[in-house]
């Protein structure tokens, strides 16, 4: 799949079971909006500085100018996929920091994903 660094692109970790179910959901929503690009082939081994390994430790989206990461990341492809009240209620300010730390909780946990189980520690 080629990328284009013009459009926005969410970076997604397909051999993880959780991670597909959110984009067999999601991904109708943002079809036409942003790339869809499955990190864990073979054949990816990066996009504009960010290598495989980062990208697999948290999730990306390119935005068509920069990466978001993380729990910015997931709050701006819902809201690209018409999600309003989720990501208005993890924005908030007094949720945002728990929402973060949970995300980045399970984010370093998630050990890898074989045959559709992603293992946490």
């Amino acid at each position: 799949m080629t990328i284009n660094p013009a459009q926005a692109a969410l970076f997604f970790d397909g051999s993880c079971k959780l991670c597909r179910h959110e984009i067999n959901w999601l991904g109708p929503k943002l079809q036409g909006k942003m790339q869809l690009v499955d990190i864990s082939q073979a054949e990816f081994d990066g996009f504009n500085g960010a290598s495989k390994a980062q990208m697999m430790q948290q999730i990306h989206v390119w935005d068509g100018q920069q990466f978001q990461i993380g729990l910015t990341a997931t709050l701006f492809y819902w809201r690209l996929a018409g999600l309003r009240l989720l990501p208005a209620i993890l924005a908030f300010p007094l949720i945002r920091p728990i929402a973060n730390w949970v995300y980045q909780y399970w984010a370093r946990k998630r050990l890898k994903c074989t045959d559709g189980q992603c293992e946490i520690k």
